[in-house]
């Protein structure tokens, strides 16, 4: 799962990637400090993985992981070039989701490219930009098919028809939706790797006292004060807990986006786990077992024969695995058993 951070210069975009990843970067106050994408793996944090490695005394724990991919800040007029233009739009095309980080703070330490705070006029800024970028890919496409028209191809006028929709609707400012295109039309587009058919999430960076009584000015924004996170990456996990505690606040924006990120995506996460390693794996909701199995290794999915399964938390209920199936709570499932978030598995596969 690769998300990529976007927005305006000077919102907090490399104060929150530092955080994510721990990981030293440069976080300036000017703009187009990141021209280059920082990239990141940031662990997904999961209690119940951790449980399950003290149950079977696993020497190693591997949790699941999310990376991250901090991309230069976008200005007014960067699909004609200006600022750094579209040097950045190639990262973005690459991404499974776009996290909008949008400033929502005030600080004369840090200017605003606009002069001024003003959530939503920044994110009509950065969408904007996104369209245009797109209406040029869709341009540039319209003028290869309207070739394969002259040339008799039989598939080109209806493409041109989509083609032609889409733009449309990016004019107008409104998100295409191609999930009613037959599934040759929908690979066709998708391989343009639009950027408005990402799934997006959205984070308001706010200041620390905003933390309790914040109202999100974007709907469904998630909270994070980033500099908050920045300190929290800082400090031990007891610390950083006591901090948390002083301040009231139950969870870190950090593991909210983690979260958001996996409900976005339509991602569960499933466990094996043994005494030589406790291992977390992300497969979309809906999966069904062979396909698990590959997510571990093609072997296991070419010779897939059973698994056996068990909810992770009767498990720890149990104590056991013996306890749990003298209990009857391990059961056999064959290839057509679609994974549930939190099973804990055992695959049986031919070599």
């Amino acid at each position: 799962m690769k998300i990529g951070i976007v927005g305006l210069p000077n919102v907090g975009k490399s104060t929150l990637f530092k955080a994510l990843t721990n990981q030293p970067v440069e976080a300036s106050n000017y703009p187009f400090c990141t021209i280059d994408p920082n990239v990141g793996i940031v662990e997904v944090p999961d209690e119940r993985l951790t449980q399950l490695a003290q149950l079977y005394n696993s020497a190693k724990i591997v949790n699941a992981i999310i990376e991250f991919v901090d991309i230069a800040g976008l200005v007014k007029n960067a699909s004609q070039g200006e600022g750094l233009g579209n040097q950045f739009l190639s990262h973005i095309r690459e991404v499974d989701a776009i996290a909008h980080v949008i400033r929502n703070f005030d600080d004369t330490n840090v200017t605003h490219v606009a002069g001024k705070i003003d959530p939503a006029d920044d994110l009509s800024t950065i969408t904007t930009e996104l369209a245009m970028a797109d209406i040029t890919v869709l341009d540039k496409m319209l003028q290869k098919v309207n070739t394969k028209i002259k040339s008799n191809d039989k598939e080109a006028p209806r493409q041109k028809v989509i083609l032609e929709n889409i733009i449309f609707d990016l004019d107008k400012g409104i998100k295409p939706n191609i999930s009613e295109l037959k599934v040759e039309e929908q690979k066709f587009i998708k391989n343009l790797h639009l950027l408005c058919l990402k799934p997006e999430l959205f984070i308001e960076n706010i200041d620390e006292k905003s933390l309790q009584n914040f109202k999100p000015t974007i709907p469904n924004a998630i909270p994070i004060c980033a500099k908050l996170e920045a300190e929290l990456a800082e400090l031990s996990d007891t610390d950083a807990q006591e901090y948390l505690t002083e301040l009231n606040v139950t969870q870190t924006g950090l593991n909210q986006l983690i979260l958001a990120s996996y409900k976005l995506l339509n991602l569960i996460t499933f466990f094996t786990a043994g005494p030589t390693e406790a291992h977390a794996w992300t497969i979309t909701n809906g999966t069904k077992a062979p396909q698990a199995a590959g997510k571990i290794h093609t072997d296991f999915e070419q010779g897939f024969i059973r698994a056996e399964i068990i909810n992770w938390q009767d498990l720890l209920t149990a104590g056991n695995e013996l306890k749990a199936k003298e209990k009857g709570l391990m059961r056999i499932e064959g290839k057509d058993y679609i994974f549930q978030d939190g099973d804990v598995t055992l695959f049986r596969f031919s070599k």
